[in-house]
């Protein structure tokens, strides 16, 4: 959800102000309703902006903060009060003296709020971050140091937090975490702390990943980690595997456009290493430990939701009892799990709340867990009894795309570890999907479509089997950038109620490949969309005659089904890509949405 950036400099480093600002802006795909900075030396300045991060940047001097070493930032998506200027963190106690930020939901802020107002506190905005200021202060009144206030504090919050927080005069950042990410960064000339690696590593590739219950001090060159009751705490420094070029735009309109372009190389980079063709085997060491025949679960939300539905259904092919499920809704779903299941979560975050509670849920009910994530140390990884990293690299824009086709991969190579071995042709053909994927981003039609369609009352898209959850996707990436209303169906369920919204402005996507009895069937259904004067744009390989049916083709290369799903989804992306650009979308953040979903 929002973002945090924490810096102290040490002597020949940079301003704070400029790293803060920097770091914000790199972080500015975990929220952008609105965004603050606090500098607490030599006197604590606050500024803070609802709207982008370009409103706060036009009431901040830089010049005016020139000079100083220590400073925090924040930038929000909203959860407790409307996006405005005084619910926008920094937050302070009344006397100014404190300044904090805050990703997460406090639980019992109403509590403490209420026993706060009694004591004759004045509150300045709706959120429930406003407490932690207020309660440090409070701590201050009756003697603590700024450590020790920090510190009790935090003991009173409950719920999901990452928090920093500064104090007038004083050269320390304090943090603390529960649930929500927060990573440390230790430079040459000063010591760094942010939601996300982003926001810091074109200073440094060294990090230190906290972990829930963590307290941290901040000074310019060193950051000590201990636990609530000042005990410390050992987390160990690990070096980044990309740097800073990896997370700019280099060259491209959109983050997102970068990124469906970096497909290729994600993909070889999901593979490398995992597939031993001469043996005819998919070697995932990291698996090696789970010896499990019982039923699998997926839980996952979003996109990585459409991942598992893939993945589910990749290892129902092979004969494993294997469903997905919506994270969120785990729970209270009441699902069978026990100490024979294997319970997967797939979280790009590895932060995902939802995904992580459903995973916890799982491990008190003795299975055995599994992450499948793109982040390492998140959560996720660290939490679960196995991980299977998917290797993406950094993904900025909000709307997953690349991590997506990893996901898809990743599951793949699972599905063939825990199902069916593969043959020699299923992994050839796997080996070369990164080069097919090439070849659609190099031959699609995918803006000519979008032109055409661009001006269309809602977008449909409708698929079988492994193209289902390609449908689903396809449909969310429409919605997620373009605001325009976009569903997604199995192919079948189009004559069970949906074929009542069908028109001649309502475009059918429709995902057809092979000539088998499921190509035959999805065309079928889109003879069933023709007849009622809508226009078919199919996305096919060309196998089958889908394209006599057809008003528009985008195509793919022939191969199995497996790989075909990820081509199409390809194809799918840069519709939704254009028609957002062509109606001048804000692509890479879209409204209301956020990277990260870390608050259930």
């Amino acid at each position: 959800m929002c973002g945090i950036v924490g810096y102290v400099g040490a002597t020949g480093g940079n301003d704070a102000i400029d790293v803060v600002l920097d770091g914000l802006s790199a972080l500015e795909y975990r929220g952008y309703d609105s965004a603050g900075v606090a500098i607490p030396t030599p006197e604590m300045t606050v500024s803070k902006a609802a709207g982008e991060l370009s409103a706060l940047e036009e009431t901040v001097s830089r010049d005016e903060l020139a000079g100083e070493s220590v400073g925090i930032g924040h930038t929000r998506w909203s959860t407790h009060g409307a996006p405005s200027d005084d619910n926008a963190h920094p937050h302070c106690d009344e006397a100014g003296r404190v300044a904090v930020v805050h990703n997460g939901i406090i639980e019992n802020y109403q509590r403490l709020r209420d026993d706060l107002v009694e004591a004759g506190v004045a509150f300045r905005s709706e959120t429930d971050t406003e407490v932690v200021p207020h309660l440090i202060g409070h701590y201050l009144d009756r003697g603590a140091d700024p450590e020790e206030a920090f510190r009790l504090a935090v003991d009173h919050l409950e719920g999901s937090y990452a928090i920093a927080a500064v104090v007038e005069g004083s050269e320390t950042v304090y943090a603390a975490r529960q649930d929500s990410p927060l990573v440390v960064g230790l430079g040459d000339h000063g010591t760094y702390l942010a939601s996300d690696v982003p926001a810091f590593v074109e200073h440094t590739d060294r990090v230190r990943y906290l972990e829930d219950g963590d307290i941290a001090r901040l000074s310019a060159d060193s950051a000590v980690v201990t636990d609530v009751e000042g005990r410390p705490v050992d987390r160990p420094t690990e070096t980044v595997a990309w740097d800073a070029e990896d997370a700019e735009k280099s060259g491209y309109d959109h983050y997102m456009l970068k990124e469906i372009h970096e497909q290729p190389s994600s993909l070889r980079q999901c593979l490398r290493g995992r597939i031993d063709e001469l043996e005819g085997t998919v070697d995932l060491p990291e698996l090696e430990a789970i010896d499990h025949d019982g039923p699998i679960q997926f839980v996952a939300c979003g996109t990585s939701y459409h991942a598992a539905l893939f993945g589910a259904e990749r290892l129902r092919t092979s004969g494993v009892d294997a469903h997905a499920f919506l994270a969120s809704e785990y729970a209270s779903d009441r699902v069978p799990v026990d100490e024979d299941t294997l319970v997967v979560g797939v979280t790009q975050s590895g932060e995902t709340a939802d995904t992580l509670r459903a995973l916890r849920e799982a491990d008190r009910a003795g299975a055995t867990t599994l992450a499948v994530t793109n982040t390492v140390a998140s959560s996720a990884a660290r939490e679960c009894d196995h991980t299977l990293y998917i290797r993406a690299g950094p993904e900025i824009g909000v709307a997953a795309t690349k991590t997506f086709a990893s996901q898809q991969l990743a599951l793949a190579l699972l599905a063939f570890e825990l199902g069916d071995e593969p043959t020699r042709g299923e992994l050839e053909a796997l080996r070369d999907i990164p080069g097919q994927v090439q070849t659609v981003l190099e031959t699609t039609d995918a803006r000519a479509v979008a032109e055409t369609f661009v001006d269309a009352d809602a977008y449909f898209f409708v698929g079988r089997g492994y193209h289902y959850p390609v449908a689903l996707e396809g449909a969310l990436k429409m919605k997620e950038i373009t605001y325009r209303h976009a569903e997604g169906f199995a192919a079948g369920e189009l004559k069970h109620g949906p074929l009542a919204l069908v028109t001649e402005r309502t475009p059918v996507f429709a995902v057809v490949t092979g000539d088998g009895e499921t190509a035959r069937k999805t065309i079928g259904n889109v003879k069933e969309v023709e007849a009622r004067d809508a226009p078919v744009v199919a996305i096919t390989d060309g196998t089958s005659d889908v394209a006599r049916y057809a008003d528009h083709v985008l195509e793919i290369p022939a191969v199995d089904d497996l790989g075909a799903s990820v081509l199409a989804n390809v194809q799918l992306q840069l519709v939704a890509y254009w028609v957002a650009n062509l109606l001048g979308r804000s692509i890479d953040k879209p409204r209301n949405l956020a990277k990260s979903v870390t608050v259930e």
